[in-house]
């Protein structure tokens, strides 16, 4: 079945040690969801809040995010579903689209020789 990168935006500085009681029922719901449409999280991580990056340009390291933004990227998920219209279907119930938003990648795998 066909893989997606689901990579969830949040508001900066998305630290998920901050994340509300009602998001975490959302969260909670949310397998069942994919499930209903066909779908299978294979896996998943939160990231550390931005505060906590290193961006490294070349020979450069600066602590920070890569880019300043008000968005940044706050965890993601692999998905597995059966085509892309599904993973876009799926990726529209997460509950980060509220206040963030979500974008779905599908993953990319070289052609066989």
């Amino acid at each position: 079945m066909p893989q997606y990168a689901i990579l969830i935006h949040s508001p900066a500085p998305a630290d998920p040690m901050t994340i509300t009681p009602e998001y975490l029922e959302q969260l909670d719901r949310y397998p069942a969801q994919v499930t209903e449409l066909g779908g299978n999280i294979v896996t998943g991580f939160a990231l550390e809040p931005s505060t906590r990056a290193t961006s490294i340009r070349g020979d450069v390291v600066t602590d920070g995010p890569f880019i300043e933004a008000k968005e940044v990227v706050a965890g993601f998920f692999i998905l597995e579903a059966p085509d892309y219209d599904t993973a876009v279907a799926i990726a529209k119930l997460n509950p980060a689209t509220i206040d963030g938003g979500v974008e779905v990648r599908p993953l990319f795998f070289p052609p066989a020789e």
